[in-house]
């Protein structure tokens, strides 16, 4: 429906004296006059707007327009006849041009006329003179075909992988839109853009961390484990084991988010491993449970049940197949996950297996128990030859109390470990692997926590934590402590050194809380 809007002019009083009962405001089929109208036409050779007073004006001689003068204001008169809607009746208007001021509309008047002088001036068919008109509003539950709502990406998304929408916009949005599982897929694979330039330098000296970076607190329970990964292009991944029943996977350097969190366990998971590969993670806890799981789909590859509760495990160097367990039994199992099956058994006649530590090379790994005594600990840590499943050596540490962490030097051939004395001493890795008595390395507190160590990559700090929190770092040629870390308000059970930054470590404690340090 076409609509006519007329703006007022700004003419003076004496202008508005002189409408009368014509210049009235009328609505009649949707067609609005008010008073004194001045209406514009778009004159496209012009390049600017012209009002229809000033086209009037310029067209209005005896032979052009039907006049009609009158002695009280001197008006010319044209008739315009506007056609409305098919069913509504026809309506006439009045054009009146005053000889010095702007055309006015009132009814009575034959359009045809008008549009018949509007084509003289422009020269043009009458139906290309377009007017300024007031679009009409319409109510209608649709939206015009060229006009389409605005969609919010979120649920173009959702749209796109539910099959909702067209299919040009499906294909636009499925080239955009990753999955989940593709996103969680290039976040294992990818490479930090933080640690690549470290990958090729070899000759890094590590140093202590000062500030925080990450601080990660998903876990509702205390956190046993962590462990980088240990491939070094995919060293920004995370592994956690916490006490909640899971164990979960972190972009621990770029996000600080968790990857993935995985519930295969039905009890405490007391250790976790990484395998050679790196794209494997081996799990065991307080159900009995050994679990091989991938990490991208999270499927366990395989599953055994042991006969005890899982304390410790450790997968051999050479041989990513085979592994070891250890719990709350006299005997250290070694399973083979190509067939699933136990291979050897090790058998100390102790109560519980506390830790598990493979020697350089494969052939031997030591354990140590939770066997103890007055003036001697005699098994405390036992030495055996993997393939015989012969005990080398159990007289190795003579002092009363045991040993909840043990860590291999990564170039020399020493070995140090943690003891519930508070204090860590270095042991050889060649027998009969005698204790160095001239190095010790105390300051720290234990206090029956299983508290972690480790060597720094290039061999020239030790990293502990304590029961209060700190994490301590001492070097490893004098024994001295250099620096401490107010790490975590309750106690600091395990430290874990990157393997390609010189200057990142992990640490976690026992309300479950992981940090990362620079």
């Amino acid at each position: 429906m076409n609509s006519l809007v007329a703006y007022e002019s700004s003419g003076s009083d004496t202008e508005n004296d002189e409408c009368g009962a014509d210049g009235c405001l009328e609505r009649e089929d949707d067609l609005i006059v008010s008073p004194k109208p001045h209406f514009q036409q778009l004159v496209p050779n012009a390049g600017r707007l012209k009002s229809t007073c000033d086209l009037a004006m310029e067209s209005s001689s005896p032979g052009d327009l039907s006049t009609g003068t009158t002695e009280e204001n001197k008006w010319n008169v044209t008739q315009i006849n506007l056609k409305t809607a098919p069913k509504s009746p026809e309506t006439t208007l009045t054009l009146r041009t005053h000889p010095h001021q702007g055309p006015h509309i009132s009814s009575k008047c034959d359009h045809q006329n008008l549009l018949g002088q509007m084509q003289k001036y422009d020269k043009r068919p009458a139906k290309m003179i377009a007017y300024v008109q007031k679009r009409s509003f319409q109510d209608s539950g649709g939206t015009p075909g060229n006009i389409r709502p605005y969609i919010p990406k979120r649920l173009r998304q959702e749209q796109a992988v539910s099959g909702t929408v067209d299919d040009a916009e499906a294909l636009n949005s499925e080239k955009k839109y990753t999955a989940p599982e593709d996103q969680q897929s290039n976040a294992f694979n990818r490479v930090s853009d933080f640690i690549k330039p470290y990958l090729e330098n070899h000759s890094k000296t590590s140093e202590i961390p000062k500030r925080c970076l990450f601080q990660m607190c998903e876990h509702s329970g205390p956190v046993n484990k962590i462990e980088w990964c240990p491939i070094q292009q995919h060293s920004h991944l995370l592994l956690s084991a916490s006490m909640d029943k899971s164990f979960k996977v972190w972009d621990a350097i770029d996000t600080s988010r968790c990857l993935k969190t995985y519930f295969c366990h039905r009890g405490a998971v007391r250790d976790a491993q990484w395998s050679l590969c790196g794209r494997q993670i081996l799990s065991g806890g307080f159900d009995s449970m050994l679990h091989l799981t991938d990490i991208e789909t999270g499927k366990q590859i395989v599953s055994l049940r042991n006969e005890c509760q899982i304390t410790c495990l450790a997968f051999n160097p050479v041989n990513q197949s085979i592994f070891l367990s250890g719990g709350f039994s006299s005997t250290v199992k070694a399973w083979d996950t190509r067939n699933c099956k136990v291979v050897s058994e090790y058998s100390a006649g102790i109560q519980q297996t506390l830790d598990i530590l493979f020697l350089p090379g494969g052939k031997e790994f030591l354990t140590s128990t939770d066997a103890a005594s007055r003036d001697s600990a005699d098994r405390t840590v036992i030495a055996w030859d993997f393939q015989t499943s012969a005990k080398i050596s159990n007289q190795i540490f003579h002092e009363r109390y045991t040993i909840p962490c043990m860590a291999v030097h990564p170039k020399e051939a020493v070995f140090v470990a943690q003891t519930n004395g508070s204090y860590m001493v270095l042991f050889s890795t060649q027998r009969p692997y005698r204790m160095n008595k001239r190095k010790r390395y105390d300051g720290h507190k234990v206090e029956g926590y299983a508290v972690g160590c480790e060597f720094s990559p290039d061999g020239t700090l030790i990293a502990t934590g304590s029961a209060d929190g700190t994490v301590y770092f001492y070097n490893y040629l004098n024994s001295k402590l250099i620096r401490t870390l107010p790490a975590h308000g309750q106690a600091c059970v395990d430290v874990s050194f990157h393997p390609v930054h010189p200057s990142i470590i992990a640490t976690c404690d026992w309300s479950g809380e992981i940090k990362v340090w620079d």
